[in-house]
């Protein structure tokens, strides 16, 4: 297949693709890899196992009252060192963003009062800061819409150490997060408009669906202003 190319002539059109655990994140941005006028940055959960050689992901799942406010301050820095990242590319694609790390991951962790007020308080700091700085800005957000059902038999599917404690629970729980905020937007405010994808589709035939949203993020990125 040919790669399109876009001239470049203003900032990366910025897309946030979001969605819960095993929704098919990592699968749509390896689909948009074919373009070569697309950077594409996954979720940087490499660095999240080896902080200074400490595996903050595996130490989250074993005790998050403990590593909770660790884990997500390392996570603040890291996706906010995506939402920077230079590029020459016309297009950005981000798996997942320093937005749903704070309205769907800390906030839950704030209900379930694994995450102290102060603690919460210097997370929050540290966002309202980030996002007023105009460093995190968003043209578009894809909601990898996938029931929790579909996302646990993926995830025990691919086997992960890290997510071996993971239950069907926090997967139900982390759903009713992405839909109220994504969906629904019930709770806080999206910071670009919303395009849904089905994403309890197998891996089979999705492709039509990742076809169908190709021109969607290439027509808006060509009507964006220079």
């Amino acid at each position: 297949m040919e790669s399109k190319r876009i001239k470049l002539t203003h900032s990366p059109f910025t897309v946030l693709v979001e969605g819960n655990i095993g929704s098919g994140k990592t699968t749509f941005l390896n689909y948009f890899k074919q373009y070569n006028n697309i950077c594409t940055l996954a979720e940087p959960i490499e660095l999240w196992k080896n902080c200074g050689g400490y595996n903050l992901l595996s130490h989250l799942y074993e005790d998050r009252e403990r590593w909770g406010f660790t884990f997500q301050s390392y996570v603040q820095l890291t996706m906010l060192q995506q939402h920077t990242f230079k590029t020459d590319c016309a297009i950005k694609l981000m798996e997942r963003s320093i937005y749903s790390a704070r309205y769907c991951f800390v906030e839950k962790m704030i209900r379930d009062s694994v995450l102290p007020a102060p603690s919460a308080s210097v997370i929050d700091e540290w966002f309202k800061w980030a996002t007023s700085s105009a460093m995190c800005d968003v043209d578009l957000i894809i909601y990898l819409r996938a029931s929790p059902e579909v996302v646990y038999k993926r995830m025990r599917e691919r086997n992960r150490q890290e997510e071996k404690t993971v239950q069907l629970e926090y997967l139900h729980e982390m759903h009713e997060m992405h839909e109220n905020w994504l969906y629904y937007k019930t709770m806080f405010t999206c910071p670009a408009p919303v395009l849904v994808v089905n994403g309890d589709l197998d891996k089979s035939v999705i492709v039509e669906e990742y076809q169908k949203v190709t021109p969607s993020i290439f027509n808006k990125c060509l009507s964006v202003p220079s």
